[in-house]
């Protein structure tokens, strides 16, 4: 019997990549990257085997997509940021029968999710970035679910979420269920980014207040209290991919019936607008 043996919200900032390569920005990440490495010492701690990553930067227009192919190879540039991210190359197993039984289990409570094996359909880097660190020795296999959902309801991903519960309590798998993607997401203005020196900063004092009241409750375990705020609070603050992310993770921990704690592993950080941070749930 399969379980969810690590739970976690992440960020998958571009920055990560340039701390780590000299110039202006060297080590302005280190925090968020040690905290990427510290969440995956703790899945494999915990047996961890295959990784599922609701993928932020995976936008869908109909239905929901889950990518499950047994391999994932190639060499990615983003089209979002190609000064940023250039010539990554990567190599990951994937879980197609971990893929196939989350769709289908979906399906059949009625929310309709295609499982796709096809060698074109690359990855995203709401997937590249953690992986990045997450899985250097690439043992963890991958299973990647589209997470910038834009005609879908809150709802429906929580039933998405209930279905990738199930089915990894279905199958053989000991899995770390990651939700990437920010808290607020309202990114500078192109004409305002140089000027409040976006890299390090909100775009919004409200923004950043709301975030931390969620980081509040997430630690104080008032889930059933941050639920019924989600709908307003991902429109409100520009949540990344309206927080589809967030509504499949809380669906996969129980939603309102969900009594762990959040733990932030590093700090919330400002990030060209936006707030970010990792942080682990309780099982």
């Amino acid at each position: 019997m399969g379980e969810i043996v690590l739970a976690a919200k992440i960020t998958h900032v571009p920055t990560m990549l340039l701390s780590e390569q000299p110039g202006r920005l060297e080590g302005c990440r280190k925090q968020a990257i040690d905290g990427h490495k510290e969440i995956a010492r703790r899945a494999r701690e915990a047996g961890a085997d295959t990784v599922v990553v609701i993928d932020t930067h995976w936008l869908v227009n109909n239905g929901y997509h889950i990518n499950s192919n047994s391999r994932f190879k190639g060499n990615y540039t983003s089209h979002e940021f190609p000064h940023f991210i250039q010539n990554m190359e990567y190599d990951y197993q994937g879980n197609p029968e971990l893929g196939d039984l989350i769709a289908k289990k979906a399906t059949d409570k009625g929310v309709y999710t295609l499982s796709h094996q096809v060698d074109s359909l690359t990855l995203e880097y709401g997937t590249l970035v953690p992986m990045y660190y997450m899985n250097e020795e690439a043992d963890l296999k991958i299973v990647s679910i589209s997470g910038w959902c834009s005609v879908h309801s809150l709802e429906s991903s929580r039933i998405l979420g209930e279905a990738i519960r199930e089915a990894i309590e279905a199958s053989d798998s000991k899995v770390m269920v990651l939700a990437s993607g920010s808290l607020s997401h309202q990114i500078w203005a192109n004409d305002d980014y140089e000027a409040n020196n976006g890299t390090f900063t909100i775009s919004k004092e409200f923004n950043r207040q709301v975030d931390l009241r969620v980081l509040d409750l997430w630690q104080q375990g008032d889930n059933a209290t941050f639920l019924k705020m989600l709908p307003d609070y991902a429109n409100l603050c520009s949540g990344e991919g309206g927080m589809h992310d967030t509504a499949m993770l809380f669906g996969a921990l129980g939603w309102d019936e969900y009594q762990g704690k959040g733990e932030i592993i590093g700090e919330y950080f400002p990030s060209s607008g936006t707030g970010q941070v990792n942080v682990v749930f309780s099982l």
